[in-house]
Formats: structure tokens, C-alpha cells, sequence
């Protein structure tokens, strides 16, 4: 009976993949940024991609530059599936040791963690039957919580519990380069 349940798996599981793809970010890479990611087809007109963006370095004036984030986006294409124009909504996490924008060239930086809750808009271009160019755009709501810290010590230069922050911005966007499995 396993062996039944694991033949009736598989083959359920084959044409979903062969409608999936596997994807990196072009821009975001060049920038040190590495984004990958996986499309699979659920329905004629929807798929769903999950998809990892990391960065572990430290910038031009030695304040870290470190995240990673994971999103996971289900997307209704009005074409086809990995045709022409779609929309999605997405939910995503993140851990991350970096310096906000209104504190560059300061002596600070901050670590924490993010939620994010949003939409993408893109479009996607079949250049063959296994190559894909996706193009797309997201934001939404982001909540964060870290604490800040000194680059100089690593000691604490607030004492509250964490900050908080949230803020409705765009924090998604590229040019995938896509590969049909």
C-alpha cells in the first residue's frame, strides 16, 4: 500500500513539475545581492514562487550590510501561466544587521528582524520553451523590531526593549532570469 500511495505521489507530482522554474535575480546579484527562487504552476492561471534574497558583507564605511529574507507569493497570471502579465500577493520574513539610510555616516547601525505583507506586479517573457524572463515590482506593509547598537563597540546606544518601526514602501523588484526544470 506504501508503495501504491508513493507511485500515486510521484505521478501527481510530475506535470507540476515540469510547469516549474527555477530563477536568479540579474540586478540584484551584479549589486552583491544574490536573489534565487522557484515558480511552480497550481492552476491554469496561477502559480506560486518562493524565493530567498541574502547579502553578508559590510559597506563603504565598514557598517554591516546583512540580511536575508525569504518571501513566499501566490500570482494569477491574466494570460496564461509564465505569459505576459500578472499580480501577487506575498508574505515574507527577515533577519538583518545593517545601517538605515537616515543613520549613514553615523557611528550606529541596527539589528532586527521584519515582516512583510504586500503585492508584486509583473510581467513575464518567454524567450524559449526553458528560458523565461520575469520583471517585476513589490511593496506593502513592513513591521520591524531591532535594536540599535554602536559599529565602534557593538554595545547598545538605546536601552529600550526594541524599536519598532513600520512603514508602507516598496521593498521587492528585479529581472529574474528563469529556467523551465
Amino acid at each position: 500500500m506504501k508503495k501504491f500511495f508513493m507511485l500515486v505521489l510521484i505521478l501527481a507530482a510530475f506535470p507540476a513539475i515540469s510547469q516549474t522554474y527555477i530563477k536568479f535575480n540579474a540586478p540584484t546579484t551584479l549589486l552583491g545581492i544574490p536573489q534565487i527562487g522557484i515558480e511552480t504552476s497550481l492552476a491554469k492561471k496561477v502559480t506560486f514562487q518562493g524565493d530567498v534574497l541574502g547579502a553578508y558583507w559590510e559597506s563603504v564605511n565598514n557598517a554591516p550590510f546583512k540580511t536575508l529574507m525569504v518571501f513566499s507569493e501566490v500570482r494569477y497570471h491574466f494570460n496564461e501561466n509564465d505569459k505576459g502579465l500578472y499580480v501577487g500577493g506575498h508574505v515574507g520574513g527577515a533577519i538583518f544587521e545593517l545601517q538605515k539610510w537616515n543613520y549613514l555616516n553615523t557611528d550606529k547601525y541596527q539589528k532586527g528582524e521584519a515582516f512583510f505583507l504586500g503585492i508584486t506586479i509583473g510581467y513575464q517573457v518567454k524567450i524559449n520553451d526553458k528560458w523565461m524572463i520575469d520583471m517585476f515590482i513589490g511593496g506593502g506593509n513592513q513591521q520591524a523590531h531591532y535594536k540599535g547598537r554602536y559599529l565602534s563597540n557593538n554595545e547598545p546606544y538605546e536601552f529600550a526593549k526594541y524599536n519598532k518601526s513600520g512603514e508602507w514602501l516598496p521593498y521587492r523588484g528585479g529581472i529574474m532570469f528563469c529556467y523551465k526544470l
